[in-house]
């Protein structure tokens, strides 16, 4: 059985950090199902970290299903949630729910998460009714990047800080089960999180959160285009890649790969009648 949100909700109400990491493929997404991290997010970080694009905005519904099914193909205990992309839920009330049903229906995840507060609650509402769990993201929207101006700290004076209190009132009000707040403030993030009966999870939102989500290219030092203030590198995977496929280079133009453990052997006679055959002109 996967996690549930109402085991998600009980974690905050008994004070049990909650973990959440992406993951946008098959292999990474066991690994994670393994350790026993409770939340995948499929994100459309994606856009940055596996595409290629600046931001997150060319990412399409198609992008999102193609990634979403191979995380859930490869998870079996983690609740899968997945990124609702630019301007697929904004339009309509009746954009939102297809789009939201196709990521649960086609994709095979269990809820989905929409950037926004106050400006997207009937939205999260109608969704909620019809039985899809969502994921509020709050603070800084990636998918308003222009609007924003760039990657900037969200909350900061007083009218900004009561419009995010607002907008985590509202999607809770809603019915999401959880909501992302993203470079928040640690102490306006800490309020927050004591404000509402729902799990905040932070990135770039300070040790007051219900839970802690990042991006897995990060953590591990895979996507090195730019290392975010917010997170922390565990490991160093490009540069343990880069040498590896260093190594396998050299190998390769010196003539030491493969080798007879790499190889398949045969019977020495088969060979010998080939050649006898060719010698012949009998082939």
């Amino acid at each position: 059985m996967r996690t549930s949100i109402n085991q998600i909700k009980k974690m905050k109400q008994k004070g049990e950090k909650i973990v959440m990491l992406t993951a946008y493929d098959y292999t990474t997404a066991k690994i994670i199902d393994q350790v026993g991290i409770p939340l995948i997010l499929v994100g459309d970080s994606l856009g940055n970290v596996v595409l290629g694009y600046e931001s997150t905005i060319p990412v399409t519904m198609e992008d999102m299903l193609h990634h979403i099914k191979a995380v859930v193909r490869g998870s079996k205990t983690a609740l899968v949630i997945g990124d609702l992309p630019f301007m697929t839920y904004h339009i309509s009330i009746e954009d939102a729910l297809y789009n939201s049903t196709r990521l649960i229906q086609e994709g095979g995840a269990q809820a989905v998460k929409l950037e926004g507060g106050v400006n997207i609650a009937d939205k999260v509402r109608n969704i909620v009714e019809c039985g899809i769990p969502v994921m509020g993201h709050i603070g800084l929207t990636p998918q308003s990047i222009n609007q924003l101006g760039g990657f900037k700290i969200q909350g900061k004076n007083l009218e900004a800080a009561q419009k995010l209190l607002d907008d985590a009132r509202a999607i809770e009000s809603a019915g999401a089960f959880a909501v992302v707040l993203e470079m928040v403030p640690a102490p306006l993030a800490t309020l927050i999180s004591q404000s509402i009966d729902i799990p905040t999870i932070g990135i770039g939102a300070g040790a007051g959160c219900d839970g802690q989500v990042q991006v897995i290219s990060d953590i591990i030092g895979l996507f090195t285009d730019f290392i975010p203030k917010h997170t922390k590198h565990y490991a160093k995977i490009a540069d343990i890649m880069s040498t590896a496929i260093t190594e396998y280079y050299n190998d390769v133009k010196s003539g030491n790969f493969p080798n007879a453990t790499q190889s398949f052997p045969m019977e020495q006679s088969v060979i010998a009648e080939l050649k006898k055959q060719q010698s012949d002109g009998t082939n």
